[in-house]
């Protein structure tokens, strides 16, 4: 059944305009990101202050050698935008599988154990109580920016979401008369966990984890501008809209640029969302 919705999805896929628009701004931005060695053979941490605030190519005073221009200390702008685009997607990417693993584990076993475990959910009450932001601010400030902390951070801090739904879904299931005949015959928690429930509720966590990526990537752009994610020399979308703040009036490709990418990515995620919905959602 799961099998012949996603083939009839994908059939239509081709003639609804939404699906390919966001297939192909990911495709886009994932295949740039990836093969950037490769595109630009310029060192995006190269500072070259006799070439600062260049402007676009296309520009009066552009140059060849800079297609996007160059920031305040001379770096190439495209450059900066397509490796830090693999920075962005990884951390967008890695942390939304970590709440994804960690939000459908907590939320099933809330879900089917129900007031023996629901103190998981109790947790999720108190997470929820703070905003997201200011939780990773504090979490960040505590341990220290970096890389592998934003992961870990947005990681652990995006579980809610996915458990909630997950809960929801298993308590839904668990009332069910296959659960029951499981049962009858002996399968034991696991088994019908694994076997049973989660291949009926897989399609509204892949719906949730196409749109949590979105969320993933803007996260981690507002904490690197605010200075609490990747640090210098690394390079990502958020912190290139932090260095840029005092260029606005005189350079204003220093913020357009990194702020499309993001828009960009994100349109893309979230278009790809709408359209798995429709394609997983059999009342839709």
């Amino acid at each position: 059944m799961q099998g012949g919705l996603m083939s009839e999805g994908l059939r239509k896929a081709w003639v609804n305009r939404t699906a390919v628009v966001g297939s192909i701004i990911l495709v886009i931005m994932v295949l740039s990101a990836a093969l950037a060695p490769w595109i630009v053979k310029t060192d995006p941490a190269e500072i070259d202050l006799a070439s600062r605030l260049l402007p676009p190519a296309w520009s009066p005073n552009g140059s060849a050698e800079h297609l996007l221009g160059t920031d305040h200390l001379g770096r190439d702008v495209l450059s900066r935008i397509l490796f830090g685009g693999r920075i962005s997607l990884f951390v967008g990417l890695v942390t939304t599988i970590l709440a994804l693993g960690l939000g459908t584990i907590l939320g099933m076993l809330a879900g089917y154990f129900k007031g023996r475990l629901e103190i998981i959910m109790r947790l999720a009450d108190v997470q929820q109580s703070f905003p997201f932001i200011a939780l990773a601010l504090v979490l960040v400030a505590a341990v220290g920016p970096g890389v592998k902390t934003t992961v870990l951070v947005l990681g652990i801090g995006g579980w809610v979401t996915f458990a909630r739904v997950v809960q929801g879904q298993v308590l839904s299931e668990r009332e069910r008369e296959y659960i029951e005949a499981a049962m009858s015959l002996g399968a034991r928690s696991p088994r019908i966990l694994i076997h049973h429930i989660l291949p009926n509720i897989a399609s509204p966590i892949i719906v949730l984890a196409s749109f949590a990526f979105a969320w993933m990537i803007v996260v981690e752009a507002s904490l690197s501008f605010l200075g609490f994610g990747v640090q210098p020399p690394q390079s990502t979308w958020g912190l290139m809209l932090s260095e840029s703040r005092d260029y606005m009036q005189i350079a204003w490709w220093l913020p357009t640029f990194p702020g499309l990418a993001i828009m960009m990515t994100v349109l893309g995620a979230n278009l790809l969302g709408d359209w798995l919905r429709d394609v997983l959602d059999p009342r839709l």
